[in-house]
C-alpha cells in the first residue's frame, strides 16, 4: 500500500491505494497535515511508501516530518517522466500538469489526450499519441471569477458557485452565476472544438474539485474523474521505480 500525495493551492489530498485501487481520499489544510497524517498511519499502519508531487508551498518542517514517517519521493521536474517535453519553458511547467500528463500517457497509452483541471485554475494539457506533451493553456478557476467579480467592483456581491436556474439571469446573483458557470462551461467546450480542428481522435480527462460539478454541464464526451491526478501519481511512482 502506498499514499499519493497532492499539495495543491487550497488544500492537501491524500489517497491510499492498494495495488492500482484507490481505497480511500482525505482531505485537508495545510495546517492540519501533521494532525491528520497521523490519524491516517494509525489507520493505515502498513503504508510506508509514500508519493508527492506540490504546486502548493509546503514548509520544509512538513517534508522533514513527512520523510520521518514515511518513505516519500517527491515529484519535481528533475523526475523521471513517460512523455517527451516540447513545452517552450520548461522550468516554468507546474509539476501537477507533468503529473497530470504522465498519468494520461500510462492510463491512456497511445492516445491524443486532453487533460482539463478544473482547480484554483483551470490547466488544458495535451498529449500526443506519440507521448509528446505539447502544453496547453491555463485560465482562472470557478472560485478565482467569483472572487474577482467581488474584489474589482463595487457592489458586486461574493458569491459560492451555484447551478445558474437560467441562462438569462434575472438577478444580480442570478447573472453572476449564469456568467460564472456558463462563461467556464463555454471555454471549455470553446478549447475542445480548437483541438478537435486538428485532431479528428482524442480523449478528454475531466479532473481537479470542480470536475462533478461541470462535467454534466458540458456537451462534449469526456471521462470525469476528479482523482485522476492522485491516481497518475500512483502510475508514475510504479513509473519511476521500474525506470530509475
Amino acid at each position: 500500500m502506498i499514499l499519493t500525495i497532492d499539495v495543491g493551492n487550497t488544500n492537501i489530498k491524500v489517497a491510499v491505494f492498494k495495488q492500482v485501487n484507490l481505497i480511500e481520499k482525505f482531505v485537508f489544510q495545510k495546517n492540519e497535515l501533521q494532525n491528520n497524517f497521523e490519524k491516517i498511519l494509525k489507520e493505515y499502519p502498513n503504508c510506508a511508501n509514500a508519493v508527492l508531487s506540490s504546486v502548493g508551498k509546503l514548509e520544509e518542517s512538513d517534508v522533514l516530518w513527512l520523510k520521518s514517517k514515511l518513505n516519500l519521493i517527491e515529484i519535481n521536474r528533475n523526475a523521471t517522466f513517460p512523455f517527451l517535453n516540447l513545452y517552450g519553458s520548461p522550468k516554468t511547467l507546474g509539476v501537477d500538469r507533468m503529473v497530470l500528463a504522465a498519468g494520461a500517457v500510462l492510463l491512456y497509452p497511445n492516445q491524443n489526450t486532453l487533460i482539463i483541471d478544473a482547480g484554483t485554475c483551470v490547466t488544458y494539457d495535451f498529449v500526443t499519441s506519440k507521448n509528446e506533451y505539447l502544453g496547453g493553456a491555463i485560465s482562472p478557476g470557478l472560485r478565482l471569477r467569483y472572487e474577482s467579480l467581488h474584489n474589482f467592483t463595487a457592489n458586486l456581491p461574493l458569491l459560492h458557485k451555484k447551478s445558474p436556474e437560467n441562462f438569462i439571469g434575472n438577478t444580480t446573483d442570478e447573472a453572476i452565476h449564469s456568467g460564472v458557470v456558463n462563461g467556464l462551461c463555454n471555454e471549455i467546450e470553446g478549447f475542445v472544438s480548437q483541438y478537435s480542428v486538428k485532431n479528428e481522435q482524442f480523449t478528454i480527462i475531466l479532473t481537479g474539485g470542480d470536475a462533478n460539478f461541470l462535467a454534466n454541464r458540458l456537451k462534449s464526451i469526456i471521462f470525469a474523474d476528479e482523482n485522476f491526478l492522485l491516481k497518475s501519481l500512483q502510475q508514475l511512482y510504479t513509473y519511476s521505480l521500474q525506470n530509475d
